[in-house]
């Protein structure tokens, strides 16, 4: 996969989309469970990064390594695709554009290079999008929401083992860290990218 991240340095993407663990095997005990909720929210997650990307928004995938320290990009995508979960994939698997970040626990901006990654490529605003939404979702949004970043979390972009714990996650990221959680087809990514592009609060590019 080909990036260009350095001859993009110093360029202006004010927002990026996050899809977190959706490159996932389902095959952990009650992967079932999320199996189930994940698959009603593959089509959201699809339209979006085809809408992000006819604006030129970086969609960024942030996926957990599953505890294999040698993982890369195809070994996540390989092992990935031998679980139930292969069908997701299939639909949403990394393009060639795309940049993919691994991380060893809940959060994408732990011990990884996102917050370096989205320094780069000049980001204040995060669209997130993924799994599951009272962990990894609300892990990174935590993280994310203290480094200044404005936030897009859609309703229907997430999801958890059950849908009361992904809907008291969602309550909790618009309550306590300010995220938008309308529904992928309310949010026009025009207007976001543009007010995105005037905002003064810089997100602080701290690791």
């Amino acid at each position: 996969m080909k990036h260009e991240l350095h001859a993009k340095t110093g360029s202006e993407h004010p927002v990026a989309l996050l899809i977190i663990d959706m490159i996932n095997a389902m095959d952990f005990e009650e992967g079932h469970l999320l199996l189930d909720q994940a698959e009603k929210i593959v089509e959201p997650v699809v339209q979006l990064k085809k809408r992000a990307k006819e604006l030129n928004i970086p969609v960024i995938y942030v996926n957990d390594n599953y505890g294999v320290w040698q993982s890369d990009l195809n070994n996540v995508i390989t092992n990935a695709k031998e679980g139930p979960g292969h069908e997701i994939i299939e639909k949403l698997e990394p393009e060639e554009d795309d940049y993919f970040v691994v991380k060893p626990k809940h959060s994408g901006f732990f011990s990884t290079p996102l917050a370096t990654l989205l320094g780069n490529l000049g980001v204040n605003t995060l669209i997130l999008t993924g799994l599951a939404g009272n962990i990894c979702v609300l892990f990174t949004a935590n993280d994310a929401h203290m480094r200044n970043y404005k936030l897009f979390i859609p309703s229907d972009c997430c999801a958890s083992n059950t849908k009361e714990d992904n809907d008291y996650a969602l309550r909790l990221m618009e309550s306590s860290l300010n995220a938008d959680i309308r529904k992928e087809e309310e949010l026009v990514l025009n207007e976001i990218k543009k007010a995105a592009s005037q905002r003064e609060t810089r997100p602080l590019y701290d690791s």
